[in-house]
């Protein structure tokens, strides 16, 4: 045991990453709906494993991170922040912002109430209100308190203190929440997804128990063209005017030879006809020939293309599927068709009624010279995984340093907005001009979410190491007092603010109103349990842009609690 400390003690960076292991591996222990998650494990394994006392790395490491995790949080979230900024989404963002500042405001009454220091009310807004960058953003307000070095160390573990303690019921609240608000609007959840899916899709077909929406399923198929069937004789620009553009003849094999058809082509009895369009429409197209053939020949094979494009036209920006079906012809509209919508990494169902936001990634399907043509119109297509535009991310970061260094004087403190904010704020800036101008700011979804995810689990991991022996001991002091608040932090906001979203902002609608609670609360475990109990992805609109403008506005708060409470 003594050699594996020494070890420890030797290579605090392998400590860290031991921590960021472990805590990842606790992290996924479920109890019941509740799953702790990767960050709060990771600060929980790291105090743990300071006990051992020693293992001290540099606070440059956790700022590093920290700059990383927080930039990549506004450039995540800066399109949807953006784009909830219209008139149809005025009462979401308004729930939102709502729910922030009742959150703000019960952290400072009851830590004045309870005389906890800034660090432990720091902590008790991260855990409570779920918001891990809290932690950061705080951190650097008590650094530009110019405390001695040990009061300012202090409170930053505890801070740390506070979030482990009410981090647990934070994320437990709004699963609560999404269970007891149907209960109380004496409403079936599932039955009114359905409803709302109903809607989205324009009065589709009511799902059954047990069904699903599959979105709009792309496919090809073939088909034996015979004497009785109505396509033999017409022209391919008749059988796909038929159609409205939704459908394409891919190939025909006529006489046993493979031919590539022209709009003027005609097809015949005894052809072998390949098209490809929605499953929905196929299954009509069906109906016109005489049946799908079971083996394709080879020279059949028709090869397509699927394609993420970022949405940045702005005449796009707000309208519906259906109502961008209105606008374009049909010869606008041939060859393509959207499979997929991905919106700040969560799927969103592609119905009639579903809006196209800035920043939307939007997956299509078609052909190579189709796809093109409609990439040009859209927006644009995101880098590839090994492309990172590192002239936004270092500039970026930097000037939001130097936005850092901004102050002001709130009740007799002076509060600067320090680096995790500018970074935030620059963070924003730049992933909104990038849906303006495609070429500023490149950074690969998947490489900004990990980054996003790295860098604070590296920052929390840090915080726990060099918190070490003192955070358990501020555990055991105020462990029981601290779990109380939370329980009050973490309930309330969302007991005054729920009434206010009914009755004032008029969001009746149950799915739509557990959406906007969760989002509000930032509350990623309260979202899955609320799509287990939708069985579809309808609460996905109004989480995501409730959670972009949660997101932003929690972690502004925390020089804000430094600064109110004494």
């Amino acid at each position: 045991m003594e050699l594996i400390t020494e070890q420890l003690r030797a290579f605090p960076i392998m400590a860290l990453f031991l921590c960021l292991g472990l805590g990842y591996g606790v992290g996924k222990f479920r109890v019941g709906k509740f799953e702790l998650g990767g960050i709060a494990g990771t600060l929980l394994v790291a105090v743990f494993v300071g006990q051992i006392g020693g293992i001290n790395l540099s606070t440059d490491v956790q700022n590093v991170f920290f700059s990383l995790f927080i930039f990549m949080v506004g450039y995540n979230g800066g399109p949807q922040f953006f784009a909830a900024l219209n008139r149809t989404a005025l009462t979401k963002l308004l729930a939102a912002f709502m729910m922030t500042l009742w959150g703000l405001f019960f952290v400072i009454v009851v830590a004045r109430l309870a005389g906890l220091d800034k660090g432990l009310a720091a902590g008790l807004a991260a855990g409570g209100l779920t918001q891990s960058a809290i932690i950061g953003t705080a951190g650097n307000a008590i650094d530009l308190l110019g405390l001695a070095a040990d009061e300012a160390e202090k409170l930053k573990t505890n801070i740390a203190v506070g979030y482990s303690v009410t981090y647990i019921f934070g994320s437990i609240g709004p699963i609560l929440a999404v269970s007891v608000i149907p209960i109380i609007m004496r409403v079936d959840l599932r039955q009114e997804a359905i409803k709302l899916a109903q809607k989205l899709s324009g009065g589709g077909r009511k799902l059954e128990e047990g069904e699903f929406l599959p979105m709009n399923r792309f496919d090809a198929r073939a088909y034996q063209v015979n004497a009785e069937a109505s396509i033999a004789g017409q022209t391919v620009k008749a059988i796909e005017g038929g159609y409205d553009g939704d459908l394409i003849v891919e190939k025909l094999l006529q006489n046993g030879a493979p031919v590539d058809p022209t709009p003027e082509t005609v097809v015949s009895a005894g052809d072998i006809i390949v098209v490809s369009a929605l499953v929905a429409t196929l299954t009509q197209f069906e109906g016109t020939a005489s049946g799908e053939i079971g083996e394709y020949p080879p020279e059949l094979t028709v090869v397509e293309e699927r394609r993420n494009i970022v949405i940045t036209n702005r005449k796009l920006a707000g309208k519906t599927l259906s109502q961008l079906r209105e606008a374009l012809t049909a010869d606008q509209r041939r060859g393509v068709h959207i499979s997929k919508i991905t919106r700040m990494g969560h799927d969103v169902p592609v119905l009639h009624n579903t809006e196209i936001h800035a920043g939307d990634e939007v997956s299509i399907v078609g052909h190579k010279d189709d796809l093109n043509r409609v990439s040009k119109v859209a927006g644009y297509v995101p880098p590839a995984a090994s492309v990172t535009n590192f002239i936004a991310l270092g500039i970026g970061v930097a000037v939001g340093y130097l936005i850092g260094e901004i102050s002001f004087v709130i009740a007799g403190t002076k509060v600067a907005l320090g680096s995790g904010l500018g970074c935030l704020v620059t963070g924003l800036i730049i992933g909104y001009l990038r849906i303006r101008r495609p070429k500023i700011g490149g950074i690969n979804r998947g490489a900004a979410n990990f980054l996003q995810s790295f860098g604070l689990a590296v920052f929390v991991g840090v915080v726990g190491l060099n918190a070490g022996k003192p955070a358990l001991e501020a555990i055991q002091e105020y462990g029981i007092t601290l779990l109380l608040l939370g329980v009050v932090v973490t309930l309330m906001p969302m007991i005054v603010q729920f009434p206010i979203n009914y009755f004032v902002l008029r969001i009746k609608n149950p799915v739509e109103a557990c959406a906007v609670v969760t989002g509000s609360r930032s509350g990623n475990p309260g979202f899955a349990t609320l799509l287990e109990k939708t069985g579809n992805a309808t609460p996905t609109p109004a989480f995501t842009m409730t959670y972009a403008v949660a997101n932003i506005f929690l972690t502004l708060w925390g020089p804000l609690v430094v600064a109110f409470v004494p």
